[in-house]
């Protein structure tokens, strides 16, 4: 298995038959089939159910997809890392979580960037889980993990501010008079929590005995797709205060929880972690100038 045969494989899926895939990669289709012939034979798979119309992905083909995109991503990464030479300059990879906290990834950006303009910084967004995957598989040089995350293969910085978790839920909810909501408030209402693994057991404490009864009708990764359950009158969304900017008619409120549960808020990266220049540039430019500062801004 070689990156030619994996770009020929994600053209078909992305092309839907062989015969468009052919034309699009300028080869005939029997030498196309035979490539995809030699890869299942090579796997000991099939990968493709072929249809009158188009393709589709076995389970084994889907699990190809991802991993296949993954290990030329990789490969891209390694040869953009070689092409920067003694410069400061390529991409930096970094994956966070939702929270207020990115404002200091934003401000190193600007920073990193500014002193050095070949610098280009690619942003994804997701759930602890999704940030802890694309870290373990090299597809990130950093992570924004909002606790609780076991943190013992990586090494991080701890920022200076910590993430208030809360409720949003429309206003006109009775539970929107309340300065505060409880765990017993709670209970039978239909909710909308995030479907991050280790959060869950924190959430299970808060709770207590209340979690027993709770009705959890959605789960999400990204906060702007649950506050549209929200909405539409699904259930009241578990969140982290600041992350969705409220509309200015009250139509969506945010409630703290009470006792309050407030988490903290890392940049981590992998241990005995190669970095490339710019990931290299960015991690100083972020413990120097934005981290260190604001905590002696905040002892002020």
């Amino acid at each position: 298995m070689d990156t030619h045969s994996l770009n020929l494989f994600l053209a078909i899926v992305r092309d839907k038959t062989i015969s468009a895939a052919a034309r699009s990669l300028n080869m005939t289709q029997p030498a196309l089939s035979r490539q995809m012939q030699y890869l299942e034979e090579e796997l000991g798979t099939k990968l493709f159910l072929r249809g009158r119309r188009h393709i589709t992905l076995t389970e084994e083909g889907k699990f190809l997809q991802k991993r296949a995109g993954e290990i030329l991503e990789l490969m891209e990464r390694t040869r953009q890392a070689f092409r920067e030479g003694s410069q400061v300059a390529g991409e930096v990879f970094i994956a966070g979580g939702e929270t207020r906290a990115m404002r200091y990834v934003a401000l190193a950006a600007r920073k990193a960037a500014e002193r050095h303009p070949g610098l280009s910084f690619n942003i994804f967004s997701g759930n602890g889980d999704d940030v802890r995957e694309r870290l373990d598989r090299g597809l990130a040089d950093f992570g924004i993990f909002i606790q609780p995350v076991d943190m013992r293969s990586y090494e991080y910085l701890r920022l200076p501010a910590k993430d208030v978790w809360g409720v949003l839920m429309p206003g006109d909810h009775p539970l929107a008079a309340r300065e505060t909501i409880g765990p017993q408030d709670l209970a039978d209402i239909p909710l909308i929590t995030s479907r991050q693994r280790l959060l869950q057991n924190e959430m299970a404490a808060w709770f207590g005995k209340t979690h027993q009864s709770l009705n959890v009708v959605a789960t999400y990764n990204l906060l702007y797709n649950a506050s549209l359950l929200v909405e539409q009158g699904m259930g009241l969304a578990l969140c982290l205060e600041g992350i969705l900017r409220l509309p200015e008619d009250g139509s969506l409120v945010f409630r703290r929880l009470a006792p309050a549960m407030e988490v903290d808020v890392c940049l981590a990266w992998k241990k005995n972690q190669v970095f490339s220049r710019a990931a290299a540039f960015f991690l100083a430019v972020f413990r120097d100038e934005v981290l260190l500062k604001g905590q002696e801004g905040a002892k002020k």
